[in-house]
């Protein structure tokens, strides 16, 4: 199925700060990554998900034809959810509404980090606590994935 591709502005992404999650253990992670397996499956994807908690990889699937390619893609999308607190999508919008492109500013190491959709901060008690992070398709369906795959957890 191919999906039809999402437009995004900065101001539609906004709400993602605010989404809180009761926990976030490893349990619950695995339980994340399968909701993401369910919806790349369902949505006829080729994505690679990764759950990263307090640093540790705890969730990694790999759908369709993503491989180790993908790999760079997921740790620099989460550095930069991490790093700005804010999904790598809103760092990426922001920025170009700004009039400065992410990939312009040179204070940032370019290779570590990479403001493209994918990755969602995971929040507990306001604070972040990991990420989850697609990689496969282009970023605004990357992105689309992975808020999806929140929703669905947080109205089990």
């Amino acid at each position: 199925m191919t999906r039809a591709m999402p437009h995004y502005r900065a101001d539609d992404l906004e709400y993602l700060n605010a989404m809180e999650l009761p926990s976030m253990t490893n349990n619950d992670a695995v339980a994340l990554g399968v909701v993401a397996v369910q919806v790349i499956r369902e949505w006829g994807l080729n994505l690679a998900v990764d759950i990263v908690v307090s640093g540790d990889l705890v969730f990694r699937a790999k759908l369709g034809s993503t491989g180790p390619d993908n790999d760079p893609w997921l740790a620099g999308k989460a550095a930069t959810a991490l790093r700005f607190e804010q999904p790598s999508l809103l760092v990426k919008l922001r920025h170009a509404e700004a009039g400065t492109p992410f990939t312009e500013r040179n204070d940032i190491d370019h290779d570590a980090f990479k403001a493209h959709g994918g990755s969602i901060p995971l929040r507990v008690g306001g604070a972040v606590v990991g990420t989850i992070t697609m990689s496969g398709e282009p970023d605004a369906i990357d992105h689309e994935a992975a808020a999806e795959t929140l929703a669905r957890y947080l109205s089990r």
